[in-house]
């Protein structure tokens, strides 16, 4: 605790010297009178009593005043506070949705696994604004940025290999994801882009999708998902669904110049590990300013001894009227 005017503590000085004069008055004798109780009938020592009990207005009044003084001397403590500003990265989820992602080299799937590490991925960033772009034979936004978590995470599980046209326009996907990021204010602004296959569709190369991303000062992470080789894919037949092993055909040098160009970096993955490991280590690799500025609170504390003053000065009328009365 501590005083916002302690000067004014030397008026302390006051009830000091009330109580030295009010001594002395005692002792002197100088203003002679009676004092009756109006409880006196029911005291055996009254005038013993009376003689204690007549000190005890001066003694509340002294003390108000006491307190009173503390009061306007401003009593108060002090806490300190941290107050944490965190400065976002803007981050797009580009993913391809076209059916080669149902193939089950990964578990479930492909598309299954993506999901839920992107899930996860999305829980572990809470102070980014994050979105959701798919592609196939073509791409559209599935979310815009939004710190919205439960918005993303919910738009994440609904998204499925149906919903648009089947193909690979991988330079659409980039071409959508950088147009949702590119007029953002975030300092840092980052496309991850996952794909299994081989650009095969749409009207934007993504050699120019990637110089769009460069121009706009954007990084593109670049995630090629598939088991090397071959992996059993879902073909359906007359006979109901048959798992046929299918040649994994991945453009990692088209991803890797697109990281490239972009200041960002080309993964591969090759199962649910791997991918997890992949999204751990960007986020690592991109990681949000957080700043602490440390700022005191002040409690005022005067109220209590302003409360202590009035009750003392209420039990001094309560007494000069109730109790003592002073007679001529």
């Amino acid at each position: 605790m501590f005083f916002e005017y302690p000067e004014l503590l030397w008026l302390e000085v006051i009830p000091v010297l009330l109580v030295l004069h009010y001594l002395y008055l005692e002792l002197k004798e100088r203003t002679p009178h009676i004092r009756v109780s109006v409880a006196a009938p029911w005291l055996k020592e009254g005038k013993s009593v009376m003689n204690a009990v007549r000190h005890i207005p001066f003694v509340l009044r002294v003390f108000a005043i006491a307190m009173i003084i503390v009061a306007i001397a401003r009593p108060r403590s002090s806490e300190e506070m941290d107050r944490i500003d965190t400065e976002g990265i803007d981050i797009v989820l580009a993913m391809d949705v076209s059916t080669s992602m149902l193939a089950r080299d990964f578990t479930p799937d492909r598309i299954s696994a993506a999901k839920d590490i992107a899930i996860e991925f999305i829980s572990q960033r809470p102070s980014d604004r994050m979105g959701i772009v798919v592609f196939a034979g073509e791409s559209y936004t599935q979310c815009p940025l939004t710190t919205d978590r439960a918005t993303l995470i919910n738009l994440m599980k609904e998204v499925t290999t149906d919903l648009i046209e089947d193909g690979t326009a991988i330079g659409n996907g980039l071409a959508t994801a950088v147009a949702r990021v590119k007029d953002s204010d975030a300092k840092s602004r980052v496309v991850i882009l996952l794909t299994d296959g081989v650009n095969n569709r749409g009207e934007i190369t993504p050699q120019m999708a990637a110089e769009i991303a460069k121009t706009y000062g954007i990084r593109v992470y670049t995630i090629g998902v598939g088991a090397k080789g071959v992996a059993p894919y879902p073909v359906m037949t007359s006979w109901g669904i048959d798992i046929q092993k299918v040649k994994v055909e991945i453009d990692e040098k088209l991803l890797e110049e697109i990281a490239s160009a972009t200041g960002g970096r080309y993964f591969r993955a090759t199962d649910n590990t791997k991918l997890m490991e992949i999204y751990n280590e960007i986020n690592k690799m991109e990681t949000s300013r957080t700043t602490i500025d440390s700022f005191p609170v002040y409690k005022e504390l005067f109220t209590g001894y302003a409360l202590a003053a009035l009750i003392a000065l209420l039990l001094d009328l309560v007494l000069r009227l109730f109790v003592i009365r002073r007679l001529p």
